[in-house]
């Protein structure tokens, strides 16, 4: 029997949010200014912290704990942030607050926690991670409290997935914030675990305006790609993941209007 296709993000009523202008001028923060040697891992309030200090942007990403509370963390597991197994999802979120991150004293924060911490200072980039585990349409719950911590948040955010179901949902549950599209060439090593048909069919970026999307971060490596030219001349706000020096930043910012960075100190505009 053949595989059922990959569902488009459904249909939505909200319309597209502009990308505020802040987040084109100073460089982002790839996982807040993370610098484990520092006492900075990824995603740490004192990346944050350090973020803030040098006046970047920060990129973040959320994932749920078991209780339902959006925690600051890339991964799925635990163990290569924190030296424990299991799932950032099988624990809750006071559990988590107190599990420590690896070189670092701190714990592992919550959304609300790192709202708190910003508080408007600089431009915040939320990731919602996929839960779906196939790019569809099984989500919600994540991206509904993701828009109840924002709840009065005045500081200038944006929100964005690489699952188009996900932006959607965000659409309908924080229709007034800006929402993009994180897309990548899905190469095949890079994505083991969807099928050949859902890369290639979210290679193409089909769903940017059903998911009512503003903006792209696109994958720097993969910036020539003929779809994200022609979105950038449509109006789309064109970011870009992941640069780790200032060469592969000069050579993206040929097409990147903004550049998200690692490894090194980024240069901001005067």
């Amino acid at each position: 029997m053949a595989a059922a296709p990959h569902p488009a993000a459904p249909a939505i009523l909200a319309a597209p949010v502009p990308l505020p202008g802040a987040f084109l001028r100073a460089p982002i923060a790839h996982r807040a200014l993370h610098d484990r040697t520092a006492g900075r891992p990824e995603n740490s309030p004192a990346a944050f912290r350090a973020a803030i200090a040098a006046g970047y942007g920060i990129e973040c990403d959320v994932q749920p704990s078991a209780d339902g509370v959006p925690m600051v963390f890339h991964d799925y597991d635990m163990k290569r942030l924190t030296g424990l197994p299991g799932r950032i999802a099988g624990r809750t979120s006071a559990e988590l607050g107190a599990t420590r991150l690896l070189d670092c004293d701190e714990g592992i924060p919550t959304l609300a926690g790192m709202l708190a911490l910003v508080a408007g200072r600089v431009p915040l980039l939320i990731e919602i991670k996929d839960q779906d585990g196939a790019m569809g349409p099984a989500v919600g719950p994540l991206e509904d409290a993701v828009a109840a911590a924002l709840e009065g948040y005045a500081g200038p955010v944006a929100l964005m997935s690489f699952n188009p179901h996900s932006v959607a949902a965000l659409a309908r549950a924080a229709p007034g914030r800006p929402r993009g599209l994180t897309t990548s060439a899905y190469a095949p090593e890079d994505w083991p675990l969807l099928t050949p048909a859902v890369r290639d069919r979210l290679r193409e970026i089909p769903d940017y305006d059903a998911a009512g999307a503003s903006f792209i971060s696109h994958e720097a490596a993969d910036l020539s790609r003929p779809r994200v030219t022609d979105l950038r001349a449509q109006g789309a706000a064109v970011l870009c993941w992941t640069i780790r020096s200032p060469a592969a930043e000069a050579e993206a910012r040929r097409i990147a209007a903004n550049v998200t960075f690692e490894g090194y100190a980024a240069a901001i505009p005067a």
